[in-house]
């Protein structure tokens, strides 16, 4: 199956709650989980529980959907999950977190990951001073992220930095605002790892 190229605000209205899919808008009175609270499709008047197995694959698919992976890769980091010492959801988040397209979004040099991924792609990004145009590369502590020297006579490097730092930025990351490079400073702690996604479920759903 290919990547989902639907509307993204029916993803998030599926899930129930916002996933940050769309940047800017989904902090304004526009996002659709502020105006419709249902989900989307036809509703029909009887409510039913969902079942032990509906919530947990709910909850890999809104994982999937924040960081934008495909099936068969989400299902390769989980094995490495169970594999590496530690506690596999955290391991499973912390691999999601290093991901570059996710780096650059966490540093505000895009909206979403989903503009971030592009970015990625288009060659705009380096690590370490050399064209990286892979998202799902993952980095390590003491990375550095930049923007090629090119792209940053682009207008679109202009309006992309212009009023950087936009959201805060995860103290795992330091960014340079005057040189637009950020430097990843250690790995994401178990404290650090997004609280919104439930991974104790994920676990359970692959060790089925």
């Amino acid at each position: 199956m290919g990547r989902y190229t639907g509307p993204s605000c029916r993803l998030c209205r599926r899930a129930g709650e916002k996933l940050f899919l769309k940047g800017d808008r989904c902090f304004t009175p526009r996002c659709a989980v502020e105006r419709r609270h249902s989900p989307p499709g036809n509703q029909n008047n009887r409510r039913r529980r969902p079942s032990d197995y509906g919530v947990h694959l709910r909850e890999k698919q809104k994982a999937r959907q924040i960081y934008g992976v495909m099936e068969g890769q989400f299902r390769r980091y989980m094995s490495e999950a169970f594999s590496s010492p530690g506690i596999s959801g955290f391991n499973l988040l912390r691999t999601l977190e290093r991901r570059l397209d996710n780096i650059v979004y966490l540093l505000g040099f895009a909206d979403s990951r989903k503009q971030a991924r592009q970015m990625v792609r288009h060659g705009h990004i380096t690590v370490k001073g050399v064209k990286t145009d892979i998202p799902s590369f993952l980095v390590k502590a003491g990375d550095t992220i930049g923007w090629k020297e090119t792209s940053k006579n682009s207008d679109f490097y202009k309006e992309r930095t212009d009023g950087i730092p936009k959201r805060p930025i995860p103290s795992w990351l330091s960014l340079d605002v005057n040189e637009m490079v950020g430097e990843v400073v250690t790995l994401p702690s178990d404290e650090d790892l997004t609280q919104t996604i439930n991974s104790r479920l994920i676990v359970e759903f692959y060790s089925r």
